[in-house]
């Protein structure tokens, strides 16, 4: 079934790339400034539930693969390329479907960011770390951010697609 936009079409290839851009910079900034400020292991208290840490992740989500001897860096950034040209090609193909484009814009922003430090540094920087009563999510960052929203606005995408098919 050919997908019918989610809104009006009329937001052009190049404003999703610009929306990948700046996510892409906010995460390389947000990366800098914790390769600046933190060694490895160093943490700062923010809240009661929140610490900016300096944490390097060798594999991929949860840490999948990070002690694999080193083979992953190039598998995980080959991965990453190659899903961010198909994102590229969803984005040139579907532009005009706002809630769609908008996720895998998100997905390609993060996705090149954790690639450059793949390709920069051998692992991904991560530095968010949210825990309560001793319990601690594992840390992450703005890329891994912008790769959870889009894919929640992928899975929304799809369940209103479902409805409007009905």
């Amino acid at each position: 079934m050919a997908r019918k936009p989610f809104t009006p079409a009329g937001v052009s290839l190049l404003a999703w790339l610009g929306w990948a851009l700046l996510l892409l910079i906010a995460d390389q900034f947000t990366k800098v400034l914790v390769l600046g400020y933190y060694q490895l292991g160093d943490s700062t208290q923010v809240t009661s539930f929140f610490n900016i840490v300096r944490v390097h992740n060798s594999g991929a989500a949860f840490s999948f693969l990070a002690g694999a001897g080193g083979w992953q860096r190039w598998f995980f950034t080959a991965i990453g390329i190659g899903a961010a040209l198909l994102m590229v090609w969803l984005l040139k193909k579907h532009a005009g479907q706002t809630l769609f484009a908008f996720a895998i814009a998100s997905i390609l922003g993060g996705a090149v960011g954790n690639v450059i430090d793949r390709v920069l540094y051998g692992y991904v920087v991560d530095f968010l770390d949210f825990h309560w009563r001793g319990w601690h999510f594992p840390a992450f960052n703005v890329a891994d951010s912008a790769i959870t929203v889009g894919a929640a606005c992928l899975i929304l995408d799809e369940l209103l697609r479902v409805r409007r098919g009905r």
